[in-house]
């Protein structure tokens, strides 16, 4: 009889310890794809803006060579992040394409300019600097027409400025609930042992030789639930720059240690505190009070 109970005791507690490291990895591994996306933000912010562009219509008496350097002294601007030439007849093929029609049969001739857009840099995708841009461009003696979506740049800049607000906040309330959460987790740990806590107690135990096995315990709990994290996130991480390769999710590889090393160092702290206070308040409690 003993020995069954002793196998049920020791599958309780495995049972246990495997629902702690479960919980405790999966909110370390939410938390680090919120604190990924932080970091990330900026860099998909930018990736949007700068594929708004600025083109520039050129009149029909441009030669070959003016347009060369009309394109090179532009690339060597600040703002410049890119530019792509079209001409007029690979605007036609695009807009044939595109609608499904051939205009020019029944026009005669091709109406389209040639163009040369401008991939303007994040920093610049503003609606002040975009017509500062725009203003610069008019009056130059090569350029028909200067066009942008001045909209969708306004958009742009409200828009970015929300999310990434809106991100931080979320990212501050997830990080409470994921602070909440792993303390359940360890309470309810620490709560099943309450009794060994107290008989401890009562044969004259030390409160900081009682609390020390609890809190390595529990330390070595998040240490494991914090490296499964870490490893769900590399995974994540590996798949999202495989499908999203032109947000460079691992270009910066010093950010994507950091955010490895604060999950683990989270993974540690409240596991440490959590158990801390936890064992404190069973330590606090008479005896008759452990029923409640």
């Amino acid at each position: 009889m003993s020995k069954s109970f002793e196998k049920y005791h020791k599958r309780r507690l495995r049972s246990s310890y495997a629902s702690v490291i479960i919980s405790i990895s999966l909110v370390l591994f939410l938390l680090g794809i919120l604190g990924l996306m932080v970091l990330n933000t900026k860099k998909v912010a930018n990736y949007f803006k700068e594929k708004a562009a600025i083109t520039l219509f050129l009149k029909n008496d441009v030669n070959k060579a003016s347009i060369l350097t009309l394109q090179v002294s532009i690339d060597e601007q600040d703002f410049t992040k890119s530019t792509k030439f079209i001409s007029k007849e690979d605007a036609a093929e695009i807009y044939i394409k595109e609608n499904g029609e051939d205009f020019m049969d029944f026009l005669g001739y091709n109406p389209l300019q040639n163009a040369i857009d401008i991939y303007v840099k994040a920093d610049y995708v503003t609606e002040d600097k975009m017509e500062a841009i725009e203003k610069k461009y008019q009056d130059n003696q090569f350029v028909s027409t200067v066009s942008y979506d001045k909209p969708l740049i306004g958009l742009l800049t409200k828009n970015v400025n929300q999310i990434s607000l809106f991100i931080l906040i979320f990212s501050g309330l997830a990080t409470l609930i994921v602070i909440v959460l792993i303390n359940s987790s360890i309470r309810l740990s620490v709560y099943a042992k309450r009794f060994t806590i107290k008989t401890m107690q009562m044969v004259g135990a030390t409160k900081r030789f009682i609390r020390k096995p609890f809190i390595w315990g529990s330390v070595r709990l998040g240490i494991i639930g914090a490296t499964v994290a870490i490893i769900e996130l590399a995974i994540a991480i590996y798949y999202l720059n495989l499908y999203f390769p032109e947000f460079g999710f691992i270009d910066d590889k010093i950010a994507i240690i950091s955010l490895f090393g604060t999950v683990f160092l989270i993974g540690i702290l409240i596991t440490w505190f959590s158990t801390f206070f936890a064992t404190q308040r069973f330590l606090n409690l008479r005896t008759d009070e452990l029923y409640y």
